[in-house]
């Protein structure tokens, strides 16, 4: 099997950007402020980039150049694959255009509604790159950024592409996104606790993550820098529910079992599990049981969002990105919030520093969309 790496990423939090966001998540910070972006509704705990939301077009040109950047690659890079997805993707500009509309203003014009259609994120990125390779825009819920980066190993390996731009970008904080999650009943009311006692709710995030992903021979011909080795996933679908996951948790477990198998690691031998830890009474117990049946020799376990807030489709790259830098610092990150753990897990609820050669990273997602993937320290020379 070909073996894929990672040789450049970048990223942006409510905690900055990402060399900033290790930095802070380490320290224990949260980004999460109590924030009222549109007057119609409450202050809630918002993970925001700036001070009012942002769009697609204002994330994906610079996420875009810092992942090159980082990869040490120039543009145009007209062999590169894109697989770049989201979640929401420009449902806060088509919000804009139906609130104009209602409101008895005239229809946008066509190049308006172009581009808010749902593959924009992975066409804004080729562009960014000047791709002319294969340009996909995954969508999977929160599973979407996960999902992104399966495909873009599943480029490589199948010899479409040789190196892949992947990732997930998400801009979901627009009146609609905040009305649905409060109707579930499942918004943050103070701030994010994962696997706390008294957790309360998501809080919505703003976030990136993209990466390069690169066959190792190209990778190690240019001496490029590896983060480390992409050892394969393992994607399901509950097929149960338009949101609430299946009771038995079949499907999620099913896709942990099946990158284990398909990375060749037996579950003593993940050194550290980044959750999806959304801080819902439901998803959190659900999850904490399918890693205590999973994992029973205790594996450290971390959720991230209650100090980056939920990044939705962007969130699983997000946990990517910190399992690489987990590997690389031998820093495992904590769960920022947790006082009172309710679970009986190797929570870490400060930084620890501890090897770290084999990361696993977790998303599930509405719809039963259920991602796991593995990685591992890659041997520089």
């Amino acid at each position: 099997m070909t073996p894929v790496v990672v040789t450049g990423m970048a990223g942006f939090s409510s905690l900055g950007d990402l060399a900033s966001t290790w930095h802070k998540l380490l320290n224990g910070e949260s980004g999460l402020r109590l924030q009222q972006p549109f007057p119609q509704f409450p202050l809630k705990p918002l993970g925001m980039l700036h001070s009012a939301p942002r769009s697609l077009e204002q994330i994906i040109p610079e996420v875009v150049q810092q992942t090159l950047k980082d990869a040490q690659l120039t543009t145009p890079l007209p062999d590169c694959g894109i697989v770049v997805g989201s979640s929401r993707a420009q449902q806060g500009k088509l919000e804009t255009f139906a609130s104009q509309v209602s409101q008895g203003g005239q229809l946008a014009p066509e190049a308006s509604w172009l581009s808010a259609l749902p593959y924009t994120p992975a066409t804004l990125a080729a562009i960014e790159c000047g791709s002319q390779s294969a340009v996909l825009s995954p969508m999977a819920a929160c599973a979407t950024g996960m999902g992104a980066i399966a495909r873009g190993v599943q480029l490589i390996r199948e010899g479409t592409c040789d190196r892949v731009l992947a990732g997930a970008v998400e801009a979901p904080i627009t009146p609609l996104t905040l009305a649905s999650f409060e109707r579930m009943g499942a918004l943050a009311q103070q701030g994010c606790y994962p696997f706390d006692r008294r957790r309360e709710g998501l809080a919505l995030a703003e976030g990136a993550a993209l990466f390069v992903l690169e066959r190792e021979d190209i990778a190690l011909e240019r001496e490029a820098r590896i983060y480390g080795e992409i050892l394969d996933f393992g994607l399901t679908a509950d097929g149960y529910h338009v949101s609430a996951p299946q009771p038995e948790s079949l499907g999620a477990i099913a896709a942990v079992k099946q990158c284990l198998e398909r990375s060749g690691l037996e579950p003593e031998e993940i050194d550290y599990i980044h959750a999806h830890g959304t801080s819902t009474r439901l998803n959190d117990s659900r999850e904490a049981a399918l890693i205590q049946w999973l994992f029973p020799q205790g594996v450290p376990v971390s959720s991230t969002k209650g100090a980056t807030g939920h990044t939705i489709g962007a969130s699983g790259a997000l946990g990517v990105a910190f399992c690489l830098l987990a590997i690389r610092d031998r820093q495992l990150p904590p769960c920022v919030g947790l006082r009172d753990p309710e679970f009986d897990l190797d929570l870490i609820t400060h930084s620890r520093a501890e090897d770290c050669d084999r990361a696993l990273c977790l998303s599930f997602g509405f719809g039963g969309q259920n991602a796991a993937i593995a990685l591992s320290r890659y041997p520089q020379p």
